[in-house]
Order: structure tokens, then sequence, then C-alpha cells
């Protein structure tokens, strides 16, 4: 580290150098250049066509600028940016080699300090490369085993990054890892079906769920510009591990089916291990029940009774409604949408709407303090007549306990 805070080639710097040359071609992109090793590494290159060297430091930024000068350099360019936020287009290689040391207490220097835990700034570069690397891109990435390699792997996983070692050297205390990251097959594919920003979610057993953003306006075929018209798109995801091996297949069935009668989150596409679906914004009922008004309880109560009925009518069984606790999303309009219909089945005894009678029944304490006025007993006698018969007269009884 220079008097300017400029981080001085070291050890890493040059076993890093090495995998610059071999593999920078096409455009490069240097995060967090320093010193700018190596983006002039990758500038010598022929392959190379042009270099960007990125610095959150504009001593360092304007250190290299003047070192282009003084070489007459053309195909390199210095600009000040935190990681991408001055960046436009797409690279063939991004190289970075970022400050990776977990941070001290009442110490912050941005040079060598990767934040409290070493792998924040990590993490924050790998929410975005993705949007300025081309299709068959690559990442040049180095890191210390000081930065936690099982959290950096958990970071690339969670963004659908693949990769390979590419070397791994020990020095002093620490070994470093060069990494070759490219993107994964699946979000080649989500990307070339003009989703973006593809980040983890959750898991459950079966599955894993990514969000990513949709610009309808891209799609939609004007004669005249229109304005962008963003929205959460929904990606669920086989996990590789799970025994399951039709329970993406039924999710897109059943969505299908339902979406036609107005129930689940409308589906947008499909792939061999995934389904693509309109986000569904809200929380989780069992969140949203305690802190809603009991008008806005009476009308959601009442939009799931019906589209359990609905299902019910179809001869198709939801599974989870006895107990929905992250099956029913409630938007702050206090609209409902089911979720999850991987374990729906066919059968002439459907139990939705009995499955959700018993939920609303475990609940009747605090529907009674919300100023509902019927009994435990109203609404199993109520249940199980309906359950004789499914007929659209004793289900009306059902609902008609929420007045």
């Amino acid at each position: 580290m220079n008097d300017m805070g400029i981080y001085q080639p070291a050890e890493d710097s040059y076993f890093f150098q090495k995998f610059v040359r071999r593999y920078a071609t096409g455009r490069v992109l240097d995060v967090g250049t320093g010193s700018g090793i190596q983006a002039l590494t990758a500038m010598g290159v022929p392959s190379v066509r042009e270099v960007v060297a990125l610095d959150i430091n504009p001593k360092a930024v304007e250190a290299l600028k003047q070192e282009i000068e003084k070489r007459k350099l053309r195909k390199i360019k210095a600009v000040k940016s935190d990681l991408f936020e001055a960046v436009e287009g797409s690279f063939n290689v991004v190289i970075f080699n970022p400050p990776y040391l977990p941070q001290d207490k009442g110490i912050e220097d941005k040079a060598i300090y990767g934040g409290k835990k070493g792998w924040e700034i990590s993490e924050r570069f790998f929410k975005d490369v993705s949007n300025h690397l081309f299709p068959d891109g690559i990442v040049l990435f180095l890191f210390s085993s000081l930065t936690n390699k099982q959290k950096i792997e958990e970071i690339l996983e969670h963004n659908l990054l693949q990769w390979e070692e590419l070397g791994r050297e020990k020095i002093a205390f620490e070994e470093l890892f060069v990494y070759r990251i490219t993107k994964t097959p699946l979000l080649r594919q989500l990307e070339g079906k003009l989703l973006r920003n593809v980040h983890y979610f959750a898991e459950g057993k079966r599955g894993i769920v990514y969000t990513a953003q949709f610009d309808k306006s891209l799609v939609i075929k004007k004669q005249i510009p229109m304005k962008r018209r963003t929205i959460t798109v929904a990606i669920k995801v086989k996990k590789k591990d799970s025994k399951s091996t039709d329970a993406i297949a039924s999710e897109v069935h059943w969505l299908k089916v339902l979406n036609e009668r107005a129930i689940g989150p409308r589906m947008m596409f499909s792939g061999e291990d995934y389904v693509a679906y309109e986000f569904a914004e809200g929380e989780y009922i069992e969140e949203w029940l305690p802190k809603a008004s009991r008008e806005d309880i009476q009308k959601v109560l009442k939009q799931v009774f019906q589209q359990c009925y609905v299902m019910d009518k179809l001869q198709v069984n939801k599974e989870e409604m006895h107990h929905p606790l992250k099956h029913i999303i409630v938007d702050t309009n206090g609209n409902a949408t089911l979720i999850d219909f991987e374990r729906c089945y066919e059968t002439e005894k459907p139990h939705n709407v009995t499955q959700f009678a018993d939920f609303v029944g475990k609940h009747l304490a605090m529907l009674v303090k919300k100023g509902f006025d019927f009994s435990l007993e109203e609404l199993r006698e109520a249940a199980a007549k309906y359950k004789e018969t499914y007929n659209a007269k004793e289900f009306e009884k059902i609902v008609g306990l929420l007045r």
C-alpha cells in the first residue's frame, strides 16, 4: 500500500497475473484495478481488443490514467467506479482480485478489507457480474483461505455460477485460490428468456427458488417505444439431490390447469428442471393474520375458501391447506395467492376446503379477538356436512360463518 492508498503488487498479484496472461481475450474488465497490474497485463495480450479498469479510489484511477498517457496506450481506459456502478456493456473476461481480509475493528481500508467477514464485497460483485458478462464470458477471481472458501462457493451457487479451480498457492499464513467462473447452462437459458438479476431467494426439500427481473416492454411489439414494465419473476429449480423425479413437471401441469381458473401465480415458461412464474409479492398468511384488520381477514379467508372450493370441484387436492404457512401469500391490497402445487393430485375426495377450515379453526381464538363470532363446533359441523356433498349450499354455510 502506498501513501495514496493504492494497493501495490504483491505475491497475490504476481500469482494472479499468469492466469490473466493465459485467459484474457476480447473485451476485458478489471474490477478494483489498484495499481493497474492486471489491466496492463491484459492489454499486452494480442487477442485483447479493449480493457476497462475500474477502481473506487480516485487516486488509483488518476495514477493509472497518467501511466496510460505516459506510455501512449490506446486500448485501455481507467474509470472511477464502485464495482459496476459506472460500467456499460458486456465483457468477455472480468478480472477481480478483491480485498479479501476480514475487517479489523475500527479499521477501514477498502484496498485490503473485504468486509466484516472478508467476503461481503465479493458477494456484491457476484450479484451483479452476470449483467456485464457475455453468455460465454468468464470471470477470473482470486481469493484467500482467510475469506472462507465454503462461503465463496455458496455465493457462486446462489448466483447460478459455476467454477473450476485454476491454481492455488500457499503464502505466509494463507492459501490463495484462482477460480475460472462461468454462467451455468440454466443461467444462460434464463437470460436468453430476457430475465436479469437472477438471485437465490429460498429453498425447500425438493427445490430452490430464485428471483429475477423481467422487462415486459422488451417482448411487446409496439410502433412507439414503451416505458419499462419490470416485474419480479420466481424460478423454482429442482434440487440436485432431490429424490423426486416429477415435482417440477407436476408444478407445471397444475399451474397451467389452475391458472385457467385464476388460481396461483401466472406461469411464464418452464424447462426440464425448472418453472418460472410471476413472483407473488406479500407476506405469508401466518405472519399477516395477527396484524390485519377484521375486514381484510374476512376478505382474504373468503378468497382462499373460494379457491379451495374451485379445486375441490375440479377434484384436485393441494394437500397442504390445513397447514399452509408458506403456501398462501397476501399482498398489500389484501389479495391472496396460493403457491406451490407440486404435490397436487387428482382424487374423487378432495379436501382443500375442509383442510383450510381446519387451519381457520386453529386460529379461532385470534379471530374471535378480531371480532368474528362463531364457534369451533359450528365450523367443524359445517365442514363435515360439506364433505358429504361438496355442494355449493353447504360451502356457503362455511363461508357464511365469516360474516
